[in-house]
């Protein structure tokens, strides 16, 4: 695996993840926003080798147009009930919801992984709106691991766009509307080492 860790990684003591005290709201607009915490989960060199070697990743192909088009990343989605690949994603989720309880209103049940190979791998525009997404205010929380990527977002309405860049262990948590009023993308970039991405969802959220 290509990838160059920071050299003045360290655990956090107590804990394998950070406070989320230092979160920071940017509101987006139209009901959305975003909190960000980099650095978040300090020591997140072993957890990006485990998801790397255990998660039993797939490659997806997808209808486009007149033909069936290779998913420029790899897949794997560990459902309700189902063992987390390292003990530090248990803890990052069950951080998450209890911090997020009172607004949210439900915990984080599921984590997709995403894995970023290289620059050539990307996500296009969208927004997690098959389920209750798309027509609730919900939460989607990114932990990201590996070379940095900017995660871009637009109003679906029109209008500027904005971004912020995960790095090896950051956090950005989507809420209120920015599923559906917003949406998102990870593209393409010329040069880029490995990157996975562990978005934790509440129930019957894609």
């Amino acid at each position: 695996m290509d990838f160059q860790s920071t050299l003045f990684e360290a655990p956090s003591p107590g804990s394998a993840v950070g406070a989320l005290a230092g979160l920071e709201r940017r509101v987006l607009g139209q009901g959305a926003w975003l909190d960000v915490l980099p650095g978040w989960v300090p020591a997140s060199d072993d957890v990006l080798e485990t998801l790397v070697r255990d998660v039993p990743w797939r490659a997806e192909r997808r209808q486009m147009y007149d033909r069936l088009v290779d998913v420029p990343r790899l897949l794997h989605t560990y459902m309700i009930g189902e063992e987390l690949p390292h003990p530090v994603l248990t803890e990052a989720r069950d951080a998450l919801s209890a911090h997020y309880a009172d607004e949210l209103g439900e915990p984080f049940r599921t984590a997709g992984c995403c894995y970023y190979r290289d620059g050539r791998d990307s996500v296009a525009w969208h927004g997690d709106t098959i389920g209750r997404g798309s027509t609730h205010d919900t939460m989607v929380a990114i932990v990201s691991f590996g070379d940095p990527r900017r995660l871009q977002l637009r109003p679906r309405s029109g209008g500027p766009s904005t971004s912020v860049e995960m790095g090896h262990g950051d956090l950005v948590v989507m809420g209120g509307s920015c599923q559906r009023t917003w949406e998102h993308a990870v593209p393409k970039v010329a040069h880029a080492g490995p990157r996975i991405s562990v978005q934790y969802r509440p129930f019957n959220v894609f």
